[in-house]
């Protein structure tokens, strides 16, 4: 891994926070529909990012790319509904919603980027 490559670094650490709330969720609250989406979605980002720079062309790079920003947004959306039914804490989303918040910023902002280059 890069070590300027923030996105990069971002969205895999990022996973790795969902993976231990995922295992949190399952294991103390019994929590497993929701938990489960979060998992797929949350993990997704930063693998989606990884196949964007490994694409084979700058149309691939995009399309990757593209994906990895829904499943932020999903993510967001998980993060969100598992607050508003008392399974996260308002401290605890808070931290997760300003992550991936921050991760849609920067996918966005690369996304416009090629748009207009």
């Amino acid at each position: 891994m890069k070590k300027d490559n923030i996105i990069q670094i971002k969205s895999y650490d990022f996973a790795v926070k969902i993976v231990n709330l995922y295992q949190y969720l399952s294991r103390e609250r019994k929590e497993f529909v929701l938990s489960k989406q979060l998992l797929r979605s949350g993990t997704s980002i930063g693998a989606n990012i990884e196949e964007a720079i490994g694409g084979q062309s700058r149309k691939d790079f995009y399309s990757k790319l593209t994906i990895s920003y829904k499943e932020a947004r999903e993510t967001h959306y998980w993060l969100r509904l598992l607050r508003d039914t008392d399974y996260l804490s308002q401290k605890e989303s808070d931290l997760l919603l300003d992550d991936i918040e921050e991760i849609l910023k920067i996918i966005g902002s690369i996304q416009k980027t090629i748009r207009n280059s």
